[in-house]
């Protein structure tokens, strides 16, 4: 028997390849199946189970792609009802693979139709749990989301839901099984994961907060407490893993569409595109195309477009480096943005070699800033951009907070008639915010190289008292 976690950090998820004999059953696959199908060829091997815990919220599933390709069954838990074909799993049914069989068991808190599969191994003793987002490691699914589809389930009974199926279906079970989830920490399905990706049961009963015990009310509070809004993207992507989506290979290929820089501005002009552009920060405040926004393509990239593009059928274009198009839409495509025009041929070079306007960020270093705020003083404004617990946590003594995921309520912070100063922990949210004012015509901003960090270990400027933030991470 082969199990192997397939974790893609970016999103901060897990699927999983299970094989028995000369079956697979994939568990969560990501929007691009290619990759699922070779690794079972290449171990002679078919795809017979295509196995969701739930419908998803941060990503949209490879499901139906995959089964179409492989002609695998779509398996969800009860409660579910997808728009397509798909096997509606009773709780406790037995599946069939292989050597073994894969358990259903009907765990809702997360969502109603929220399932966790239980696998045997092939001595028919219970292995691992795949508990989707019923139970990470350290933390617990948030219940806070089925309601944007059905607007009677309230947190507060999801969350009830949670703590039965918790103690009765999950923690009854042998402490040598696996924990697998679909999450781990950077994901906002929950907001106090482990960075580890796997436990057992054993130790998660130990040391998880959420299965500790106490009363039904209690754990309620624990659950619902600090939860911030999720993601604009959250409940169009449940909307998409539910109705069905465009397959994955006429996504790409609608958007693997070459534009000159005079065909970039006609396609912007004529649908309303936003220009995104998925360069490495220091690249990107050096020179782009006027009004497009930097969202780098090495961090936290898919979430900051979901956090910060609302709509997610925006037409968009994009600008990245030629290596790097098809990983873009890719990327894009894993959270649903499937409305790209085509990307600039050529990159950002071909636009300046067309002798297009372009425009840039200035950008300091910390020891700079310090020089300017003793020059300047009341004519410049420092702006920290981080989460509300890194800001609590220690600040630039009188810095103005305007967290980048809420800027759209912050504008009236930036001083028209001041320099805007803008940082957040190491430069790169400080540069999506940048890029995002100035496309807004807001240019009197600086951006401070290197961040927070900077700040504090290579300047003088005064800073607030360090308080551990230990107990704020979901500020």
């Amino acid at each position: 028997m082969k199990v192997e976690q397939i974790y893609t950090g970016c999103l901060a998820q897990g699927a999983y390849y299970i094989q028995s004999g000369n079956e697979v059953a994939i568990i969560d696959p990501l929007r691009e199946v290619d990759a699922y199908i070779q690794k079972a060829e290449k171990n002679g091997a078919k795809i017979k189970y295509v196995l969701e815990t739930h419908f998803h919220a941060d990503f949209v599933s490879g499901h139906l792609d995959l089964a179409k390709k492989t002609g695998a069954k779509i398996v969800f838990g009860p409660n579910a009802k997808p728009a397509y074909e798909a096997y509606i799993a009773q709780d406790g049914e037995e599946l069939p693979l292989g050597n073994t069989k894969i358990k259903v068991i009907h765990t809702p808190g997360h969502t109603m139709e929220s399932t966790c599969f239980l696998l045997y191994n092939e001595q028919g003793k219970e292995y691992a749990l795949f508990t989707g987002d019923t139970l990470f490691i350290g933390d617990v699914g948030r219940p806070d989301l089925a309601q944007k589809v059905k607007d009677d389930l309230t947190q507060e009974k999801l969350a009830s839901h949670l703590y039965d199926s918790l103690h009765n279906k999950i923690m009854p079970l042998p402490d040598d099984i696996i924990v697998y989830p679909a999450h781990g920490a950077g994901s906002a399905c929950g907001k106090n994961m482990s960075k580890e990706t796997f436990d057992t049961l054993g130790h998660q009963k130990q040391v998880n907060y959420a299965l500790q015990p106490m009363s039904r009310e209690e754990f309620i509070q624990k659950v619902t407490e600090g939860l911030l809004p999720p993601p604009y993207y959250f409940p169009q992507n449940v909307v998409m893993n539910i109705k069905g989506y465009t397959s994955f290979d006429d996504v790409m290929k609608n958007a693997l569409k070459p534009l000159s820089p005079d065909e970039l501005e006609m396609v912007v002009e004529a649908h309303g595109a936003l220009v995104l552009d998925s360069r490495k920060p220091d690249d990107f405040v050096k020179g782009f195309v006027p009004r497009s926004i930097n969202i780098g393509l090495n961090g936290d990239f898919a979430v900051w477009v979901g956090t910060l593009i609302t709509d997610i059928k925006q037409p968009l274009v994009i600008v990245t480096y030629n290596d790097r198009i098809e990983e873009t839409i890719t990327r894009l495509a894993r959270v649903g943005y499937e409305n790209v025009l085509g990307y600039l041929k050529g990159g950002f070079e071909a636009w300046k070699q067309a002798g297009k306007e372009v425009d840039e960020i200035e950008t300091i270093t910390a020891q700079e800033l310090e020089e300017r705020l003793k020059k300047e003083g009341d004519k410049a404004k420092v702006i920290d951009v981080r989460k509300l617990a890194e800001y609590y946590s220690q600040h630039v003594v009188n810095a103005t907070h305007a967290p980048l995921a809420y800027i759209n309520e912050h504008m009236a912070d930036f001083a028209p008639d001041k320099t805007n100063y803008v940082h957040c922990a190491g430069g790169y949210r400080s540069v999506i915010a940048c890029s995002i004012l100035k496309a807004r015509g807001i240019h009197n901003v600086v951006n401070i190289a290197g961040g927070f960090k900077a700040i504090s270990e290579q300047s003088q400027i005064p800073v607030t008292d360090y308080v551990c933030a230990s107990t704020m991470t979901q500020l």
